[in-house]
């Protein structure tokens, strides 16, 4: 069966999923984080992307990104895939196949889901028992949204800046967000649409997206029609 075209639609958030072939560690110290990071920094930049959150995991990453044009995103997800192997491969010496396959990623309703997916990225290193707390773990963007760091590369999303009128307001909002977590909906919702490469929202969002491109945003009749719980 012929899979589907990637889903990606410009002047939308994105919510991407790159894993290691085979679970296989992707990041094995500080180096190779600090490279991934450059090149994510140095090809959204060239290729029109704006990086809103992302964090890098032991055999796998996420970012939430808003492409500004039609390939951006293909083309910094490739450009970056491409050196950062060679770079890893040759720092590690290794030769061979890091990723597993093509990079996963979604459109998601901004209203509704983009704080819900930041929250989501952030607790990742919680969740896999790495850290007690997001603000513990260093390689994610969660630092820079709570005050501890600042990324001058990453371009927050309007709904954050609508989080309260100062800095000071608004990383303390965030980090409220962040302390109440996701519900297990979300997560579920977050995790499969992405997975999956369905658009993930209500259905006037949907709707509305289906009316863009002639690709499938939703599974099929061959099963019952995803439902995303807020």
């Amino acid at each position: 069966m012929a899979r589907q075209p990637r889903l990606i639609l410009p002047g939308y958030p994105h919510h991407i999923i790159q894993r290691g072939n085979n679970r296989q560690l992707t990041f094995h110290h500080r180096g190779d984080r600090e490279w991934m990071l450059q090149l994510l920094q140095e090809y959204a930049e060239q290729e029109g992307v704006d990086i809103h959150a992302y964090v890098l995991m032991s055999n796998h990453y996420h970012l939430l990104a808003t492409p500004r044009n039609d390939t951006g995103l293909s083309k910094l997800m490739q450009a970056v895939g491409r050196r950062y192997v060679q770079g890893f491969n040759r720092v590690h010496q290794r030769t061979g196949t890091l990723w597993e396959g093509r990079f996963k990623a979604a459109p998601i309703q901004t209203e509704r889901y983009l704080l819900a997916c930041m929250v989501y990225i952030d607790l990742n290193p919680v969740r896999a028992g790495l850290v007690a707390r997001a603000a513990d773990y260093a390689w994610s963007s969660h630092a820079h949204y709570i005050g501890l760091r600042n990324d001058t590369w990453l371009k927050p999303h309007a709904l954050y800046w609508e989080l309260g009128n100062t800095p000071f307001a608004r990383e303390a909002a965030y980090a409220e967000l962040v302390n109440q977590g996701v519900s297990p909906q979300q997560q579920a919702a977050l995790t499969r649409s992405t997975l999956k490469a369905w658009a993930l929202g209500d259905e006037d969002f949907v709707a509305h997206l289906q009316s863009q491109t002639p690709r499938r945003l939703r599974p099929g009749a061959a099963g019952r029609p995803f439902k995303a719980k807020s």
